[in-house]
């Protein structure tokens, strides 16, 4: 019987878009000071990176965009679903007062190059 080597995981890829917020200072402080350190505690999380007023092909620009990475898309449930990762999605509404904010998660994903 022959065994076929084991699939190695995809990683898995959480992006964040915010616009731009009502009250821009409240929400820097809020976000650099809570949630950063909210997100941080996440099990598993790889990367944590943030760009802030992207530059659009087309349409209006992003106030900013957070990318978090994780090894594989079981490792972003379980990180998603651990208290700390509770926590920091309980913090999104909060922050979510001062702008408009969209989510999506990447995974599979196929590099091609």
């Amino acid at each position: 019987m022959t065994t076929s080597p084991a699939t190695p995981a995809t990683p898995a890829r959480f992006l964040v878009f915010w616009e731009r917020p009502t009250d821009p200072e409240a929400f820097e402080r809020h976000y650099r000071e809570v949630h950063i350190p909210l997100a941080r505690r996440i099990p598993l999380l790889r990367s944590y990176a943030i760009s802030d007023n992207p530059v659009p092909v087309r349409g209006e620009p992003y106030f900013r965009i957070a990318e978090l990475r994780w090894d594989s898309m079981d490792d972003l449930r379980a990180g998603i679903d651990s208290p700390e990762g509770k926590a920091c999605a309980d913090d999104v509404e909060i922050l979510a007062r001062y702008a408009t904010v969209r989510s999506m998660v990447l995974a599979p994903f196929e590099e091609l190059l």
